[in-house]
């Protein structure tokens, strides 16, 4: 798969996960840096979180697409915080 290519253009276009989400029924965390120049937040998370029935949304100021690695300490605790209620 080519990062940023057609390929991935044409998964991400043809893919609809639509009644997945909705079907989702137990609570999901949903994450996403603002600055995810692969997928961009407001075509991902936000949609996500609209469909998703018990869904918390959070939303990076300047993360990047690999957010979980290069703010790991950030992404884990909230993690860490959403597990633990």
């Amino acid at each position: 798969m080519e990062c940023g290519g057609q390929r991935v253009e044409k998964a991400f276009s043809e893919t609809d996960q639509t009644d997945d989400l909705k079907a989702i029924t137990v609570p999901v965390l949903v994450l996403q840096g603002d600055d995810d120049q692969v997928v961009p937040y407001k075509n991902a998370a936000i949609l996500q979180d609209k469909l998703l029935q018990n869904s918390t949304l959070k939303i990076y100021a300047g993360y990047p697409h690999g957010m979980h690695t290069t703010h790991a300490d950030v992404i884990n605790e909230d993690i860490l915080a959403f597990i633990t209620v």
